[in-house]
């Protein structure tokens, strides 16, 4: 029983290194995903006002002046999928493509702040875990050193899981209220050219 003890010890001691260089990673990554977060916010304040203007006044007649009425170069992902729909006007499949394109684009955008979310509670736990063993030998045997060390340890992973998911978090329930104001503009744009298209 204390073979397979040690082995399962030894085994989790292992894997401390692993997750304190994921846990890095993590936190840069979260740290760039505040830059990229910033550059989408500032992209959409610019063209939100316009495109909820011109979609609000937007009928079947004014369908052929949309395109010149919206920039044509803009850092807002919408805007890219509504000159590409309004260039597909005439073909309906390839519309429907387009939107089912979208999806998948901002399901993948949003992957990063999900694997965040569920990551680093995770490697925070572990890494809170792995030290304790350690830390609880050294206050066996008097080193309070040693014990003070994985302690130190333990806090910091923890500190460092929860920022990035918390980052993962925020970002995630943000980007999910734009994409799903997005796609109901793209689906209301798809369905008036099916409608001109009928008349």
């Amino acid at each position: 029983m204390n073979y397979i003890s040690d082995i399962l010890y030894w085994i989790s001691t292992g894997l401390l290194v692993p997750v304190i260089v994921l846990l890095i990673v993590l936190f840069v990554r979260s740290l760039l995903l505040i830059g990229s977060f910033f550059g989408q916010y500032m992209a959409i304040r610019k063209t939100e006002a316009l495109l909820k203007q011109e979609l609000d006044n937007l009928t079947i007649d004014k369908l052929p002046e949309l395109g010149g009425k919206l920039p044509s170069k803009s850092g807002s992902l919408v805007m890219t999928y509504i000159h590409r729909i309004l260039a597909m006007k005439d073909n309906p499949a390839h519309v429907q493509r387009l939107l089912a394109e979208y999806e998948i684009t901002a399901d993948k955008d949003l992957a990063i702040s999900k694997t965040l979310t569920k990551m680093g509670p995770m490697l925070g736990l572990m890494g809170t875990l792995i030290p304790m063993g350690p830390a609880l030998v050294g206050l066996s045997t008097g080193d309070i050193s040693s014990m003070a060390y994985n302690m130190q340890v333990a806090f910091a992973t923890t500190v460092v899981g929860l920022f990035a998911a918390a980052i993962g978090f925020i970002t995630q329930q943000v980007k999910q209220r734009w994409y799903l104001q997005d796609m109901t503009n793209l689906e209301f744009l798809a369905e008036l050219l099916n409608e001109n298209k009928k008349g």
